[in-house]
């Protein structure tokens, strides 16, 4: 390994929390800035020694500013893309599916209604506020004016007879 790569790796193991605050303050959170500093990680192993680094410290820091720079304009570029694309026609062409999965999926989905019809009304509704309807379980609790533990429990029996219908019927 070139001497400016050990060099630099030195020096960015005994820097790397403030390059990690560096990095944060660019691209504005600590997940992104943990990937500036393993991209940072990256780029110093491939460095040469020739021209020799004066200052290593400030390339280093230089370097890491450049890198969460790129990322943080790679990030609103994207950003902009997702907000600018038009929205989908009303009636996009799906992909085929095969028939026999298409006939599968479709029993699937059968015996699972009939599954979820069997149960008491309460744990039918908790059942479908939380699965089908995705709300957090807080929410579903408040609807249904009861404990997060009891809506818990409600579930784990829906889960439970939805799945022994499906082991019985095969």
């Amino acid at each position: 390994m070139p001497t400016n790569a050990v060099a630099l790796t030195r020096l960015l193991l005994a820097e790397r929390p403030s390059l990690l605050r560096l990095a944060q303050r660019i691209v504005g959170n600590a997940p992104a800035a943990e990937d500036v500093a393993q991209s940072l990680w990256f780029r110093v192993q491939r460095i040469e020694d020739d021209p020799p680094i004066l200052n290593k410290r400030a390339y280093l820091f230089r370097l890491a500013a450049n890198l969460a720079t790129d990322r943080w304009r790679a990030e609103s570029r994207y950003g902009e893309l997702i907000e600018t694309t038009a929205e989908l026609p009303e009636h996009a062409p799906a992909s085929m599916v095969a028939a026999d999965q298409s006939m599968v999926d479709r029993e699937n989905l059968d015996r699972m209604m009939s599954a979820v019809a069997e149960l008491t009304p309460r744990v039918r509704e908790i059942f479908i506020l939380r699965k089908i309807d995705e709300l957090p379980m807080e929410e579903v609790a408040r609807r249904m004016s009861m404990s997060r533990s009891m809506v818990t429990r409600y579930l784990q029996q829906a889960l439970r007879h939805c799945m022994a219908r499906f082991v019985d019927d095969e």
